[in-house]
């Protein structure tokens, strides 16, 4: 059981490469699995933990509907945004710089095979990052991800999540409001929710954040939660 997690911060870097570079680093471990499979071996599989932003850009999960983008392709080059199909669970959301998106490449087999308690488990690293600037945040029943006043008709979510597992290897992961322009939520109807708003940090807290600071607190309480030990990669 290797609980080592590689970490890397790609900073803002175009969709489709990062998706790229997220589907080699899952080939990856996936490839070692089945290298140990059928040679018989027990080698350990590699993991990765990694930070980014993005340009804006939209992405529709498998399960979601294209009629949840509100915007055409001329719609979308006058707000010089992009649009995705992608394998990941769950419908539309947005990206855009100052927002940060969590790509776990896990192999779970290290940590719990259990694909409920990841997602809640990343949920939970995110509540305690918001606690600690003061943001009293929980979970939505019937919903993924992360909400303020989840128990009212105040209802607003902060951060989204979708995944992909294959064999107990993750990918994609969970895009986190920090300084993001809400106003691109205005384009879709955000994880296929039209009666609920989307929050950020800096709505809450009436600031511009440290979004580097953010990333500190979130990477050390997904560390803690998952019992890894982080290898930074500069």
């Amino acid at each position: 059981m290797n609980r080592n997690v590689v970490f890397e911060d790609w900073g803002l870097v175009d969709y489709q490469e990062a998706w790229n570079r997220q589907e080699a680093l899952f080939a990856r471990v996936l490839a070692q699995k089945t290298r140990n499979r059928v040679e018989g071996t027990a080698l350990p599989t590699d993991n990765y933990l990694v930070f980014t932003e993005h340009p804006h850009v939209y992405t529709l999960g498998k399960s979601g509907s294209p009629e949840n983008l509100l915007l055409d392709e001329r719609g979308l080059l006058e707000r010089q945004a992009t649009f995705y199909k992608i394998n990941r669970g769950g419908d539309i959301t947005y990206h855009g710089p100052g927002q940060i998106v969590g790509y776990p490449i896990l192999d779970l087999d290290n940590f719990f095979t259990d694909i409920h308690l990841y997602l809640r488990t990343l949920e939970e690293a995110v509540i305690l990052t918001l606690a600690g600037y003061g943001i009293e945040a929980g979970r939505y029943p019937g919903y993924t991800g992360v909400w303020l006043d989840a128990d009212n008709d105040r209802a607003r979510k902060i951060c989204a999540l979708g995944v992909r597992a294959s064999r107990w290897v993750t990918m994609h992961g969970f895009a986190f409001n920090v300084n993001a322009d809400l106003d691109y939520f205005g384009n879709i109807v955000p994880c296929g929710i039209d009666d609920k708003d989307v929050t950020s940090m800096q709505r809450e807290l009436g600031a511009l954040q440290d979004i580097n600071a953010v990333k500190m607190r979130l990477k050390s309480h997904i560390a803690e939660l998952f019992g890894m030990k982080l290898i930074v990669i500069d």
